[in-house]
């Protein structure tokens, strides 16, 4: 009988042994994966900050692009009011069509 028991323990012991190591086995693999899984992370992470930067680098550039457009647009808005004058009708006449005002005194040079 006592070769049945330790038998028995024997075969209990080697069961022990397999769900340990079956065990250990998941949790490397459990381990890997998560490993893995880090890296691909860490990688995209540094792709996507690469992608911001570029992106906040373009919108900084479209910013300065605005900005002088609105100046742009203001100079066409005060050049728009300069043009409905007076003085702009009376300074393209002179140099257009060489118009003079009647008491105006023209020097011309000697050739």
């Amino acid at each position: 009988m006592k070769n049945r028991k330790s038998a028995g323990a024997v075969q209990r012991s080697a069961g022990r042994r397999r769900r340990r190591q079956s065990h250990k086995r998941s949790v490397m693999m459990i381990s890997m994966v998560l490993l893995l899984l880090c890296g691909v992370l860490t990688v995209n992470s540094v792709t996507l900050q690469a992608k911001n930067d570029s992106y906040k680098e373009q919108e900084k550039e479209l910013t300065e692009q605005i900005e002088e457009q609105k100046t742009r647009s203001e100079e066409v808005r005060d050049y728009e009011e300069y043009v409905k004058t007076d003085e702009y009708v009376k300074e393209t006449a002179e140099d257009k069509l060489g118009l003079v005002d009647p008491d105006e005194i023209i020097f011309k040079p000697v050739k």
